[in-house]
């Protein structure tokens, strides 16, 4: 897997069946999920399963995988408004109430792995948008997200089977 530097605040180590990478982590660090809040900045640990993936489409190839796939479109969004009945959702914008745009002008969204935290159902307040994607050059922090070389994911991509979780670790 990919070898890079990473800042103490963000590092992190994400394992999944057969294999584990680092990753860079939420500017808030690590926290159970028993106490993961909204806007805390912070990645819960813990097992999360894996829901679907996401993909730019101009600029990546699909991706090989056995997962289900979709390519994003600009009107991609994702609620995190807990007063939304749509919250933890993905949402088509414009969108009313708060939100985030899955379709950046950076590259950390050119690939998004859904994992399925506070989705079954979402609990209002819990933490939203707790996604695995690509990570900054720098590896610095996210919003509470994972994020891993590219090289790293697609690898992690190519062997995922459908009901395969990942692991969230410090």
């Amino acid at each position: 897997m990919a070898q890079s530097s990473f800042s103490a605040e963000s590092a992190g180590l994400l394992r999944w069946p057969g294999g584990s990478a680092r990753c860079a982590l939420g500017r808030g660090g690590v926290t159970p999920a028993a106490v993961k809040v909204e806007g805390d900045g912070a990645s819960p640990i813990g097992i999360w399963p894996i829901r679907q993936v996401f993909w730019r489409a101009d600029r990546l190839p699909r991706p090989e995988t056995a997962l289900p796939v979709e390519a994003l479109i600009p009107e991609a969004g994702w609620c995190d408004d807990p007063a939304s009945p749509f919250y933890n959702l993905p949402v088509l914008l414009p969108f009313p109430m708060s939100h985030e745009k899955l379709w950046r002008d950076d590259s950390v969204y050119d690939l998004i792995v859904v994992l399925g935290y506070n989705d079954t159902p979402p609990v209002p307040g819990r933490g939203s948008a707790i996604f695995l994607h690509l990570a900054r050059p720098d590896y610095s922090p996210t919003e509470g997200c994972v994020a891993c070389a590219k090289d790293d994911l697609l690898a992690l991509l190519k062997i995922a089977q459908p009901g395969d979780a990942l692991e969230i670790a410090r």
